[in-house]
């Protein structure tokens, strides 16, 4: 057994993932009802989740107490990569939608509640940002713990003594342990995500969704393997697809099966630590993203609009489809706010073309439908796309200074 383990230790992370993904599937295909297994996916997500909120707390408030002056830059570069990028994901959604248009078979309507409009997507957003710091913590709202662990962690830049600085520096790394201890366990949460994914679902979905999958999977691909490699190229000058598919492939696969970018957060933490970034950046930026660079999100807001309005035989005219990526843009930002994430942004977009709100929420029941596809999917390249523009923003600050980088 010794040397079992010993063996298994040497092996690849991502090697392991593969391995628990397979016997995952074919253990789903297999003996669908086994009551054990779906428990390891739980568990595993249940931790990252439950990790999450407290490591960024204590990573940021550490950081920014320590900070060297003068990054300041850097999460203002961050921040217009991710807002580009969210707009850039809702204008390839339109091109697709008009190249590809897709008409629904809609369901019954979803008993779950949509915001009414932009005002109240803001009003969420700001709402969250003055919470109570132990209700942010206790429900994951990173709008709320960002801003105290700010607070916090500059009251002691200019407060605290050394001692006490170094005492939070200490929590942080006894946070980030624990993480890695975490992540070693994701063959085995992959292993149980995925029996649960393929013993509840089989392939059914892909028959009766197959081409609004196939639009949205395809508009998602096209915006991780040429948009982003494009914006980041533009950035750097540099070959993108290095950094691109280590990120996916590291941050990625594990976003695409635990299907939540609040519990991708310490995983993507340590994908920063090995890219070398700047720890007192990327442990703002990184669960910053988690908030608001939500390509993904605008992507399917975008789709399921406008196959919508091409289901009910609206015309949709360029300037409208622009105005409906502005909208899905700030919609986006505000998806990880909102009760049931993007799909219940979908009825606001809808009333761009006077669509009443008992379709619209039809449409979100048809998201639900196609969600363990679609939302793995989208959770994939908006928490790979944290990483990747962190990365771009610190290696493009790196090359103004005229220092090499290496991803």
């Amino acid at each position: 057994m010794k040397k079992f383990i010993e063996a298994w230790n040497k092996i690849s992370l991502i090697i392991k993932i593969v391995i628990g993904l397979v016997i995952g599937a074919a253990l789903g295909l297999a003996i669908p009802s086994a009551p054990v297994i779906p428990i390891l996916g739980t568990l595993f997500v249940g931790a990252l989740k439950a990790i999450a909120p407290v490591l960024v707390f204590l990573l940021v408030i550490s950081a920014l107490s320590q900070a060297r002056p003068g990054i300041g830059k850097q999460f203002s570069s961050v921040i217009v990569l991710y807002i580009i990028n969210t707009f850039l994901a809702a204008v390839v959604a339109v091109i697709f939608s008009f190249v590809f248009p897709v008409r629904l078979i809609l369901t019954d309507a979803v008993e779950q509640s949509a915001p009414s409009g932009i005002g109240e997507v803001l009003t969420t957003l700001l709402t969250n940002i003055v919470s109570n710091p132990i209700d942010a913590i206790t429900n994951a709202n990173y709008l709320g713990i960002l801003t105290w662990a700010i607070i916090f962690g500059l009251a002691l830049k200019f407060l605290a003594s050394e001692n006490t600085k170094n005492v939070m520096l200490d929590l942080s790394n006894a946070a980030s342990q624990a993480v890695r201890w975490i992540i070693n366990l994701a063959p085995f949460g992959i292993l149980g995500l995925v029996f649960s994914a393929v013993s509840e679902n089989g392939l059914s979905i892909f028959i009766d969704y197959g081409k609004l999958l196939a639009v949205l999977v395809g508009c998602m691909l096209a915006m991780a393997l040429i948009v982003i490699p494009l914006i980041v190229f533009v950035c750097l000058r540099k070959n993108p697809y290095p950094l691109v598919l280590k990120c996916l492939k590291e941050s990625g696969i594990t976003a695409f099966f635990t299907r939540s970018s609040a519990a991708n957060i310490p995983v993507n933490m340590q994908l920063c630590e090995k890219l070398g970034l700047d720890k007192d950046v990327y442990s703002v930026s990184i669960p910053l993203g988690a908030t608001i660079n939500m390509n993904g999100a605008a992507i399917t807001i975008t789709i399921l609009t406008l196959a919508t309005a091409y289901t009910l035989g609206i015309s949709v005219d360029i300037p409208t489809a622009i105005i409906l990526s502005l909208l899905a843009t700030v919609s986006a930002c505000g998806a990880s706010g909102v009760a049931g994430g993007s799909l219940l942004l979908i009825p606001m977009a809808c009333s761009l073309f006077s669509i009443s709100n008992d379709i619209a929420m039809q449409v979100v029941g048809v998201g639900f439908i196609i969600g363990v596809i679609q939302d793995s999917c989208e959770t994939a390249i908006n928490s790979s796309g944290d990483v990747i523009f962190a990365a771009t923003a610190e290696f493009r600050q790196r090359l103004k200074e005229g220092k090499e980088i290496k991803f």
